[in-house]
């Protein structure tokens, strides 16, 4: 084109109008387990490019439908070891309801042997016992009568007056941030005698799977029918747990072992236990008994007092029992020092919790400090999840202990 003569340049601008706003999606973060399958949180904002320049707005100016997902699947490596299980047993009753139960082992991925279940304890660990049905039963005449499986209350670990006290923790255990477990009569004659028959009959054992809110009391731990036998112990927030191990028959060359979990400490021990005194230094305590041989065990005595260091703050509660309200705690302009609010929730070891969400409006507002997102983290495995703003959810645990951070 040489020959002939060029053009001058021009350059006209096409459109004026900016780019609608679009989803962003930082890089995730860490991953939550360190070994199988997590979550890894990714912070996903609402931008618009005004000018050339990235423009902060609105989530409800990007598509609602097309926002991408704040928690992703990750995995760093396979995990050295797992929990497996044994087959499922036959169903305890031959006819009429009953139970099935099946024993849980920790398992190296390496060796395909089972090791310790210490290498496993920060792992989630599926159901032991589950209900099963033989059919119906044939018409008696007259009334029921127990049936062989169901054992009288002094063959059960001849039960004590704390364990018989606990009776009513089961029903109505709401317990807030500054109050104790609640008061309530006890049936007297046949009805108290038939209430603890049934109780012991529906726990399938004396005192294992429960939770005991008392000031103090003496837990007999020995003669169970599980292997493992778990109990927790709850008080106030301003409180702390001390145990005594009065006596231990268990068998320490053939593996039984009783730990303590909570908060702020974890211990296990075997040999030297009687006499021996665990203190956890916060509200709640975990004790876990694995039992090998039949008729072994433990009998503990546990007392309260307040707490010798204040390790929880001012808008942290604690809850206990079947079913709670969590409110999102609100921070007066001169506490906004305390940027993270706690909501501890203890159930007996035997049940599980879940959280719902029905109403969620986490950001600025007024003249108080709110909080922007919340972290749901499982207690058993130290798993987290992050809710943000508006979202609504259903969290549900492994284990029997859950908390909740409110974060500004």
């Amino acid at each position: 084109c040489q020959p002939v003569p060029k053009p001058e340049s021009r350059v006209e601008v096409c459109d004026l109008n900016p780019c609608p706003p679009r989803w962003k999606v930082t890089p995730a973060g860490p991953c939550s387990s360190s070994c199988g399958l997590g979550l890894a949180v990714q912070l996903v904002t609402c931008v618009q490019i005004l000018h050339g320049q990235e423009v902060l707005q609105e989530e409800h100016l990007c598509p609602v439908a097309e926002k991408p997902l704040t928690s992703v699947p990750c995995v760093i490596r396979t995990c050295s070891y797992e929990w497996s299980f044994s087959e499922w047993s036959e169903c305890s009753t031959s006819c009429g309801n009953g139970i099935q139960t099946r024993q849980d082992f920790c398992l190296s991925s390496l060796t395909h042997k089972p090791v310790s279940p210490l290498f496993c304890r920060r792992f989630p660990k599926a159901i032991v016992v589950r209900g099963c049905s033989a059919g119906p039963c044939p018409e008696q005449e007259g009334p029921l009568a127990p049936g062989p499986e169901l054992q009288p209350v002094t063959a059960a670990t001849h039960l004590t007056k704390a364990a018989a006290a606990t009776e009513h923790t089961h029903k109505d255990l709401d317990v807030p941030l500054s109050a104790g477990p609640r008061e309530q009569t006890k049936p007297s004659g046949g009805e108290e005698d038939t209430a603890k028959r049934s109780f012991l009959w529906q726990l399938g054992c004396g005192v294992c799977g429960n939770l005991f809110l008392n000031a103090t009391g003496i837990i007999n731990m020995t003669g169970v029918e599980s292997r493992d036998c778990t109990v927790a112990i709850g008080r106030p927030l301003r409180e702390e747990i001390s145990v005594t191990i009065l006596e231990s028959s268990l068998n320490c060359s053939a593996g039984e072992v009783l730990l303590f979990s909570g908060r702020m400490m974890w211990r296990t021990g075997c040999r030297k236990l009687p006499l021996s005194l665990i203190n956890s230094r916060t509200n709640t305590l975990i004790v876990k008994q694995r039992v090998v041989l039949p008729g072994n065990g433990v009998i503990l005595q546990y007392n309260s007092r307040t707490a010798t260091k204040k390790y929880y703050q001012d808008c942290d509660q604690q809850l206990f029992g079947p079913r709670g309200a969590v409110v999102n705690p609100v921070q007066l302009p001169e506490e906004r020092q305390e940027v993270v609010c706690r909501t501890f929730i203890t159930v007996a070891p035997r049940q599980r919790i879940s959280i719902r969400a029905l109403s969620t409006d986490l950001g600025p507002g007024g003249n108080h400090t709110h909080f922007n997102y919340i972290l749901v983290r499982d207690v058993s495995t130290m798993k987290t999840v992050v809710f943000h703003g508006k979202q609504q959810f259903l969290w549900q645990s492994t284990g029997s202990q859950a908390e909740i951070e409110f974060h500004e």
